[in-house]
């Protein structure tokens, strides 16, 4: 397809707890931190990536890093052999943390419109996330990656143009976000998977999305073609009827 032809629909997919089990990615990196370099060393580089994400408003765990050694710079951490982390972030096996069904979930939704990934991130890490687990190949290319991707929907419609949209996250947050931009051109899929998803604090925060499913996976038992032909009211809770 054309780039600049408009689609009848595009599904843009996230990343992060959507396709990719990033809570067990964290998990191990946790794991990892503590038995190669100890809780101390481990927990000063937490303290980085934290304050580093309230700066930011996305994770950035190799810009941690470079805050880290800033710390060890001036003195305030005396384990520099913690940068050694790069590698296990950079070779971490990804395809091996895809939730079930995420590539056949792409292929599916990719016979009735064009598949974009659409994730927040840095301009290093997460497009190496995207590569090593299948990603990038299994949308042909099409990745967008943005500080606050929210922000961003005018980029998004003007690089694939299309009639309507579906949007595949696990934060209502952000499918709040978008839907308040694109309206009835929008419909919002919520994987009730990852800690943000499964908060009960952000059922209470956020409206209810058009379609709920309990894991990306079960995405495979729709007709992909619903996603971008429900009505007002369309029933929530589950994956729409074949």
């Amino acid at each position: 397809m054309n780039r600049n032809a408009s689609a009848d629909v595009v599904f843009l997919l996230d990343v992060d707890n959507t396709l990719l089990d990033n809570d067990r990615i964290i998990a191990d990196l946790r794991g990892h931190l503590q038995a190669a370099f100890g809780v101390a060393s481990a927990a000063r580089y937490w303290a980085a990536f934290e304050a580093l994400r309230t700066d930011l408003g996305y994770a950035d765990y190799l810009g941690a890093l470079q805050r880290y050694r800033a710390d060890a710079e001036r003195g305030d951490s005396d384990d520099a052999q913690l940068l050694l982390m790069s590698s296990f972030l950079i070779d971490y096996p990804f395809a091996d943390r895809l939730y079930p069904g995420a590539l056949d979930v792409i292929a599916h939704l990719g016979r009735s419109g064009p598949t974009v990934i659409l994730s927040d991130g840095d301009v290093v890490f997460q497009p190496r996330k995207v590569q090593r687990s299948g990603l990038w190949d299994a949308v042909g290319g099409r990745v967008l990656i943005y500080v606050h991707k929210e922000q961003m929907l005018d980029e998004v419609q003007r690089i694939h143009p299309a009639r309507h949209y579906v949007m595949v996250d696990d934060k209502q947050r952000l499918l709040t976000a978008m839907k308040s931009v694109l309206g009835d051109r929008l419909t919002t899929v919520f994987p009730r998977q990852g800690h943000y998803a499964l908060d009960p604090a952000n059922a209470k925060l956020y409206p209810v999305p058009d379609v709920t499913v309990e894991q990306v996976g079960n995405l495979l038992d729709s007709d992909a073609a619903t996603l971008f032909a429900l009505p007002r009211d369309a029933s929530r809770g589950g994956p729409p009827p074949k």
